[in-house]
């Protein structure tokens, strides 16, 4: 177990990456990305991994764990580099599991940003899309591959890949991937990989399932953690509002007026909640995507990379994006619903305040989410004042009818219905009252010197066949075929 107080930790200065027993390739990838100096988990993750024992790390969001396990594990693997064409010669050495879509995309970009100077192949397979392009690449080998644990099924079902030369293999975001249900697609997994091979397993929450999970597949695993589990990161500014259900969008719209805020993430727990809530912030003239399970995944990428690239004001997203994803400079989150889980409220709040800059995470709690935010007290370990919030009114005050304006909700009933009708009444502009037609502006008026046609109109009448004493009201039974019920003719 490596652990340092935090008392030294903050008096170190911090490392750089230059100090490390990396390749010159690798090095020049790192200063291409702009960084210099090493986080705590990096400092302390890196030199375990290349000394090539297993690791837990464990360490808040934000703080770049995707690079304490990749370039380690690149450095070991440029052994292996070789510009063959020949798909024999690039197996799969290093295997990472990432909980959704989104993460695995991301932590494969990282990846090959880190190994674009060396001969090594990368390639990121992940569901709701089609398979023919992954198929293809996984045919031309490659040596890493990041993967979601469904996708990779598919994969290896369909022969499209051997895990049998893996020597690295990387659990990121562990106890997300076990809440959503992957336990048995990773112990599958597992089974298929060499017994004796480097594993990693990497999460801002060590849950005791977890903890199970890697005495079961970890050897003697080191444990490094920079932050005590579970803790929120102090760069972020938590505020919990109490609202009413129907004031939460109004709650939403007066915090990004009163901070300015360009662009925030506004998370709920339901994906058709995501859907018609983002509608409603169009409508309030706000640009907004929503990102949810149901959306195809071209859709996804397609929201996220307008979101990143400043387009969207607002994503309206479930917790598929509350994991792993690295939005740079977002200054605020929203809990439009408090989650279930209070272990996604940590996941939540780490979008924004990443890599040391500060952010705003806003929860906007009602009477019945007392129970989920007790919860999230004793997770975080850390007493929650709820906030009042005023709210400006949004809807504009009625006009009176002789002067002034009216406060919302008042009304004056002495007035007559006509005059009180009269006043909602829309208003002409000069210019179309000029280009009216009077003739079609003016209201109906009967004629008095016209008589009712329909009082002395004389009945017609009606054929012999049909003659009888019913009244001319009254229309005449028809035919019914015998099929149907009708009477056979005598």
């Amino acid at each position: 177990m490596i652990e340092e107080s935090p008392s030294a930790a903050d008096a170190a200065p911090p490392a750089r990456f230059d100090s490390l027993a990396l390749d010159p390739k690798l090095l020049r990838a790192v200063t291409d990305a702009g960084y210099q100096f090493m986080t705590p988990i990096q400092a302390k993750a890196i030199p375990i991994v290349l000394a090539g024992k297993d690791v837990m790390g464990a360490a808040q969001t934000g703080t770049g764990k995707t690079a304490a396990f990749s370039l380690p594990l690149l450095q070991r693997m440029l052994g292996h580099e070789n510009g063959s064409a020949s798909p024999a010669r690039h197996p799969v050495r290093a295997l990472v599991l990432a909980p959704t879509r989104e993460l695995a995309d991301q932590v494969a970009a990282n990846v090959r940003s880190y190994a674009k100077h060396s001969q090594l192949r990368v390639a990121c397979v992940f569901g709701g899309i089609d398979m023919a392009p992954q198929t293809a690449e996984l045919k031309r080998g490659v040596e890493v591959l990041i993967a979601t644990p469904g996708r990779l099924l598919d994969h290896i079902q369909a022969k499209n890949c051997q895990l049998n030369q893996v020597e690295y293999v990387v659990l990121d975001e562990a106890d997300r991937m076990l809440d959503i249900g992957f336990l048995p697609d990773l112990q599958r997994i597992l089974s298929y990989l060499p017994k004796s091979r480097q594993t990693l397993l990497f999460s801002a929450t060590f849950s005791t399932e977890i903890k199970r999970l890697a005495q079961s597949y970890l050897q003697q695993p080191e444990l490094v953690e920079v932050a005590r589990p579970n803790a929120t990161a102090s760069t972020v500014e938590q505020r919990f509002y109490s609202v009413s259900d129907d004031d939460k969008r109004r709650a939403v719209r007066h915090v990004l007026r009163e901070r300015s805020l360009s662009q925030a993430i506004v998370f709920v727990n339901s994906k058709l909640g995501a859907a018609r809530l983002a509608r409603s912030f169009e409508r309030d003239g706000l640009n907004t995507a929503a990102l949810h399970g149901d959306k195809s995944q071209d859709e996804r990428l397609k929201a996220l990379d307008a979101f990143k690239r400043g387009e969207v004001d607002l994503l309206v997203a479930t917790d598929v994006a509350a994991r792993g994803l690295d939005i740079a400079d977002l200054p605020a989150v929203f809990n439009f619903d408090i989650p279930f889980n209070a272990e996604d409220y940590v996941h939540r709040i780490g979008r924004t305040g990443r890599a040391g800059a500060s952010g705003l995470a806003v929860s906007l709690v009602t009477r019945d989410d007392s129970r989920l935010v007790a919860d999230i007290e004793k997770l975080i370990r850390r007493k929650i004042d709820l906030e009042a919030l005023e709210l400006d009114s949004d809807r504009p005050p009625r006009r009176r009818r002789d002067e002034g304006w009216q406060d919302e909700g008042r009304r004056d009933d002495e007035r007559s219905p006509a005059a009180q009708a009269a006043e909602y009444r829309p208003r002409r502009s000069p210019e179309a009252a000029r280009a009216a037609d009077p003739f079609f502006d003016r209201p109906y008026e009967a004629d008095p010197n016209a008589e009712p046609t329909w009082e002395n109109a004389t009945a017609a009448t009606p054929p012999a066949a049909s003659r009888s004493s019913l009244s001319r009201f009254i229309k005449p039974k028809r035919k019914v075929a015998t099929l149907l019920g009708g009477k056979v003719p005598v």
